[in-house]
């Protein structure tokens, strides 16, 4: 069942990273970022919120350890933090903040929780 799990995160953050990747105006537009006369906004949404995650899940699948799977969950709990801490002194969108923010606290908890300990 932790295998299954596993690669379903790892599916998943493939999954996220596909909508930067492929359509990153729509996704620029769904995290409330407003366009600039520059399309580096653009370059930014296919690198950091595409195909950084698509590149880590497909890493993380063909690695297939329990190490790859935690550190996977450490990442998520990283963009968890940046979320939450967001929520504290930025003001964001609560409803959209925190549900971003629990999907990647979710992610990262059982990720860690079901890898860190168990043997390569």
């Amino acid at each position: 069942m932790t295998a299954a799990f596993n690669v379903l995160a790892a599916l998943l953050t493939i999954g996220f990273g596909l909508f930067g990747f492929l359509a990153p105006a729509w996704t620029a537009a769904s995290l409330d970022l407003a366009p600039t006369d520059s399309n580096m906004g653009l370059s930014e949404m296919r690198a950091s919120v595409g195909g950084l995650f698509v590149v880590t899940g497909v890493a993380v699948i063909w690695l297939n350890t329990p190490s790859a799977y935690a550190m996977l969950g450490i990442v998520y709990a990283g963009a968890a933090l940046g979320r939450f801490v967001s929520v504290l002194l930025d003001n964001p969108p609560l409803a959209k903040a925190m549900t971003f923010g629990g999907i990647e606290l979710v992610l990262a908890i059982w990720l860690i929780a079901a890898n860190m300990n168990r043997s390569v």
